[in-house]
C-alpha cells in the first residue's frame, strides 16, 4: 500500500501507480485536519466490517512517500510519524519510509562528542553549542512511531548515514543516483562526450563531491573522461574561492574546447558553484554544466545561478517544486529535471521482490522548459 503525506502528492501517485497499485491513494487513507490544525489520517475500511477492527493492514507492507513542498519539513515529519504509528496500530507488518531528501539531515552534529567522534575538535563542538542532534532526535522518533525501512537518495552525511544504517539495523538505503545521470550525458545531446568520453571533463567543486563525482565517472563508463577536483577555502559565511588541486588529471589548460560537468549533491544559494565555474571559464572550455542531486529553488540560487559561467543544469525532482515552472524561474531557459518516480518504483518492486524489468532501461523521464534552447516539440507523426 502506497501512500503520501498530503493529498493528491504526484510524487506517491505516480510511484503506485508504476508498482502496479490501482486503487487511488485517497481511497486508501483520509488525511484529516481538524479544526484545531491538529492532523488525524484514517486508513480507510469497510465500515460495515466489524471482523478487522484494528487488523484491516494485517500482513501489508505500507509505503509512506514524503517528497511534497507545501507544508513545512517540521508538518511534514511530524504526519510521517503519525502516519507511520496508524499504520503499525491497524496491523501493518512493515512501515517504509521513501523520502528523497531525509529531513534534518543537515543537522548532523550537536554540541557533544558522540561515540565515533573522538577526534572531533573543542573548535567544531563550539559551533553547535546550544543546538540538538536533529537528525538523530528525527531518525529515534520514526523508529519510536513504528517506521522499519527508509529509503533516501543522495544523502551527504556519514554521519547521517552511520547513524540510519544503525538504527535501522541497515534497512538504510541511500540511492546514489550516479546511473540517471551517466545515462543522459551518453544519451542526450546536453554534451558531446567525444571518443571515449575524450571530450569530456567532470569536476568536483569540493572534496566532499569527489566521491559522487567519481561514482558517475565509473558508471559512464568511458575511459578517456578526465576528472578535475577543485579545492575550496571559504573566506566567509557567502564568499569561497577556488584552486584545481594537485590530484586532478588535468590542467586548467587542459579543459580547452572541453564540455564540462561540475557534479554535487546539493545547492542552496549557487555561490560555491559559480565560483567554481567561474575558474573553469578562465580554461576556455565549449560549455560548462552543473550536475546536482537536491535542488532548493531559493531567489538566491536563481539570482546566483543565472551566471553566464554556467552553461546548464541537470538535477532531479527529490524537493518536486523544482518541476514548477514559476520555482526555476529566468533559470528555466538552462534547467532539465530528470524525474525519480519510475527509479524509485523500480528499487520498491526490487526490494519486494517483484518483477521490475520494465524499468530496466526505461527508469527515468525528463522534464524541460520549451525555453530551454534543447528542447523539441513532442513528435505527432
Amino acid at each position: 500500500m502506497i501512500i503520501s503525506n498530503v493529498s493528491d502528492d504526484p510524487f506517491a501517485i505516480d510511484i503506485g501507480h508504476m508498482c502496479g497499485q490501482t486503487e487511488e491513494i485517497s481511497d486508501l487513507i483520509s488525511l484529516k485536519v481538524y479544526a484545531n490544525t491538529e492532523f488525524c489520517p484514517r486508513f480507510i475500511s469497510d465500515e460495515n466490517d466489524i471482523s478487522q477492527i484494528g487488523g484491516q493492514l494485517n500482513g501489508k507492507t505500507v509505503v509512506i512517500c514524503s517528497a511534497a513542498t507545501n507544508h513545512t519539513r517540521g508538518s511534514l515529519a511530524m504526519r510521517n510519524l503519525i502516519l507511520a504509528r496508524g499504520a503499525k496500530d491497524n496491523g501493518a507488518k512493515k512501515v517504509i519510509l521513501v523520502e528523497p531528501d531525509l529531513y534534518f539531515s543537515a543537522q548532523d552534529r550537536g554540541p557533544h562528542r558522540g561515540p565515533d567522534e573522538k577526534n572531533r575538535s573543542l573548535e567544531d563542538m563550539k559551533k553547535f553549542d546550544g543546538q540538538p542532534f536533529t537528525a538523530r532526535l528525527y531518525a529515534e522518533l520514526l523508529k519510536s512511531a513504528g517506521v522499519d525501512i527508509v529509503i533516501t537518495v543522495h544523502n551527504h552525511s556519514a554521519k547521517v548515514q552511520q547513524l540510519f544504517s544503525y538504527l535501522f539495523n541497515g534497512e538504510f538505503y541511500n540511492l546514489i543516483p550516479s546511473e540517471l545521470y551517466s545515462d543522459y550525458i551518453r544519451y542526450s545531446d546536453m554534451v558531446v562526450t567525444g571518443k571515449d568520453g575524450d571530450n569530456l571533463v567532470l569536476v568536483a567543486p569540493d572534496h566532499g563531491a569527489e566521491p559522487f563525482m567519481k561514482s558517475v565517472y565509473d558508471s559512464l563508463a568511458l575511459s578517456k573522461t578526465s576528472r578535475m577536483i577543485m579545492e575550496k577555502v571559504r573566506d566567509g559565511e557567502r564568499k569561497v574561492s577556488m584552486t584545481i588541486s594537485k590530484g586532478s588529471d588535468l590542467t586548467l589548460e587542459g579543459i580547452k574546447g572541453k564540455d564540462v560537468i561540475v557534479l554535487d549533491d546539493m545547492v542552496r544559494t549557487g555561490s560555491t558553484i559559480v565560483e567554481c565555474c567561474r575558474l573553469l571559464r578562465q580554461g576556455n572550455p565549449n560549455k560548462i554544466c552543473f550536475g546536482v542531486t537536491h535542488f532548493l529553488s531559493s531567489a538566491e540560487a536563481r539570482e546566483n545561478l543565472n551566471s553566464k559561467f554556467v552553461d546548464e543544469i541537470l538535477t532531479l525532482n527529490t524537493i518536486p517544486a523544482i518541476l514548477n515552472r514559476d520555482s526555476q524561474g529566468r533559470l528555466r531557459k538552462k534547467l532539465v529535471v530528470l524525474k525519480i518516480e519510475k527509479w524509485i518504483a523500480r528499487f520498491l518492486l526490487q526490494y519486494m521482490n517483484k518483477d521490475a524489468t520494465k524499468f530496466e532501461k526505461d527508469f527515468y523521464s525528463v522534464d524541460m522548459s520549451s525555453k530551454n534552447p534543447r528542447w523539441r516539440p513532442p513528435n505527432r507523426y
